[in-house]
């Protein structure tokens, strides 16, 4: 397709359309319609941008290799076009992906902040899968991953379909993973609570209400204890981050989660991706840290939060 006469075409096709409306009498209307089309204002030229190119972090290949991944990364993990396809190639990865992969083998909490597009959702979903692969916890949840919207928690859903069992050889699963948002039909939502996924995708909402339904509550929260990961996916939507003059100073969902699941069993890796933006007064990281754990100050403790910055070091924005 040529998009830049596809362009041109429709522009050509809504001018003379916009031009046969009306038949302007007026001589110093008539000029200044005129000076518009030349100055092309309804319609400027296209904008072309590059995307910013991010520091390479080498290959999951090469973190396996390196003994930072758990050898089925690499057979997880890998470019793949239909269920039947087992990966034409390992799929590489930027720096600020690898630092957040080596921030949670190190037991450490972690804050993302990065552009749209920079593959945020592997920052968590590689370590939950490498944790689950080398500690495998059978009968219990080791990963909640919270969304601010369905659209994401089904777009996550595919994209753990894609790199778990498409292309993977027949067997009991590695890892396990189920969505429960309230979208599930009885019988789906049946299974989930009988056999307890590895990894459970929700979202803001749903926490909160299975605290209050005591079928729910035993299944779901009790395979909780013990958690190890917590992820918030686009920690800046508004719906995981109120105003603060709502008076809440945790994620809908995640205070009553905090103080329901013990703490004092394996490490726990609280994450939250989300999309970068400029931050004045508090650092970003003191602000969501804050809003994370009920504190002031993030710092030192058995709390740490790192604030990644795609683009290597420097001042974070």
């Amino acid at each position: 397709m040529d998009v830049f006469g596809v362009h041109h075409d429709l522009i050509a096709e809504y001018e003379a359309f916009t031009s046969s409306l009306v038949a302007v009498r007026d001589p110093d209307i008539e000029s200044h319609l005129a000076g518009e089309r030349e100055r092309k204002t309804r319609w400027p030229d296209p904008k072309l941008a590059l995307n910013p190119i991010f520091r390479s972090g080498g290959t999951v290949a090469s973190l396996c290799d390196d003994g930072l991944l758990h050898p089925m990364c690499r057979e997880y993990f890998r470019h793949k076009t239909h269920p039947n396809d087992p990966g034409s190639r390992t799929l590489s990865l930027h720096r600020h992906q690898r630092e957040a992969i080596v921030a949670a083998d190190r037991g450490d909490s972690y804050v993302l902040t990065t552009g749209t597009g920079s593959g945020k959702s592997l920052t968590y979903i590689v370590p939950i899968v490498d944790t689950v692969l080398r500690h495998p916890n059978p009968d219990g949840i080791s990963a909640i991953v919270v969304y601010p919207v369905n659209a994401l928690a089904n777009s996550r859903l595919h994209e753990l379909e894609k790199y778990l069992t498409w292309g993977v050889p027949d067997g009991p699963p590695k890892v396990t993973f189920a969505r429960y948002t309230g979208q599930e039909d009885s019988g789906r939502k049946l299974q989930v609570l009988r056999n307890k996924p590895d990894i459970l995708l929700t979202n803001y909402v749903m926490p909160e209400y299975l605290l209050t339904r005591p079928d729910e509550r035993r299944e779901l929260i009790g395979a909780a204890r013990g958690l190890r990961f917590l992820a918030l996916d686009e920690l800046a939507h508004p719906s995981l981050t109120p105003p603060p003059a709502q008076g809440l100073r945790h994620p809908p969902g995640t205070s009553p989660l905090t103080r329901v699941i013990p703490a004092g069993g394996p490490p726990k890796h609280p994450t939250a991706p989300t999309a970068k933006k400029k931050r004045r007064g508090k650092s970003a990281s003191d602000q969501l840290g804050g809003g994370l754990f009920g504190l002031d100050e993030v710092e030192g403790g058995d709390i740490q939060l790192d604030m990644l910055n795609m683009f290597g070091e420097g001042e974070q924005e």
